[in-house]
């Protein structure tokens, strides 16, 4: 299944820095990720798992490494498409599933999403708002199948996207487990290239689906490879602002910028507070 591509195409043309494996390390993540799976799914003593198929990058990763240790009838995949969303995109969900011979079902939204925004009309003129809805809709559509078929839910987030906060609270991160929740983007496509995912799934420019032409880079304002690099070296590395800017070569307001979508986005990596006993 392993397929060594080019690894120039896993990268922006001039990255700040270079955080993709070796090709040992790039192995032994696979088999850590694969084990991961299968070892949640044992301790839950659940019959396998629930997938979210949304024909991006990160959840055809999760989907090859949940097969890998469940097998094709261990994994269902759900593609659930709502108005906002690029068909050509959810048509690559309903590939990935086929190519894995995986069973998964299409569930429109939509209509849901609507009653929602029937009951209040006002909050659904607020874009973010609205498109949380799709995102939190998925979510208990997960759940409902794993619930009624002794499954656990995978989520499919990863390392930037946890350590900015960009994801919806209660939504795309209402899961049991996120089998690549430790690797950078970067380190994503690298490994989904490593196991066969298709070049063009590899390279596809990533988006929550959350409202018509969204992108990620977009509304983050700053491309992947940028916050890989400045999560990895100042964030968890713990290199200065100043040193991080020489380092890799990137704008002081560029540090600024991921370090307030970590910092504002805390309340998403924790338990919800309580007072003091």
């Amino acid at each position: 299944m392993s397929q060594h591509s080019d690894q120039s195409v896993l990268l922006s043309d001039d990255p700040p820095l270079d955080l993709r494996f070796s090709e040992s390390e790039l192995e032994a993540t696979r088999e850590r990720v694969v084990s991961f799976v299968a070892d949640v799914v044992d301790d839950a003593d659940a019959e396998g798992a629930v997938l979210g198929l949304s024909g991006g990058i990160d959840s055809t990763l999760t989907a090859h490494l949940a097969v890998e240790a469940l097998g094709e009838g261990g994994l269902h995949g759900i593609t659930m498409p709502a108005a906002v969303n690029d068909p050509d995109v959810m048509s690559d969900a309903e590939r990935v599933a086929r190519d894995l011979g995986i069973e998964y079902d299409v569930v429109e939204i939509q209509p849901i999403a609507e009653a929602f925004f029937d009951a209040f009309p006002e909050a659904a003129e607020d874009r973010t708002a609205a498109g949380n809805v799709y995102v939190r809709t998925r979510a208990v559509l997960n759940y409902l199948v794993a619930n009624a078929e002794n499954r656990i839910v995978l989520g499919t987030g990863n390392r930037a996207e946890a350590m900015t906060g960009y994801f919806t609270k209660y939504g795309d991160q209402a899961v049991d487990c996120n089998p690549i929740g430790n690797l950078y983007k970067q380190q994503v496509r690298q490994l989904a290239a490593h196991v066969g995912v298709p070049r063009d799934l590899v390279m596809q420019e990533p988006t929550a689906g959350m409202w018509e032409g969204q992108t990620d880079a977009e509304e983050m304002g700053l491309d992947y490879d940028t916050v890989d690099a400045i999560l990895a070296v100042h964030v968890d590395g713990g290199l200065s602002k100043s040193a991080t800017v020489r380092e890799l070569d990137v704008p002081a307001a560029a540090v600024d910028r991921v370090v307030e979508l970590h910092e504002r986005s805390a309340h998403k990596r924790s338990m919800p507070p309580a007072p003091e006993r």
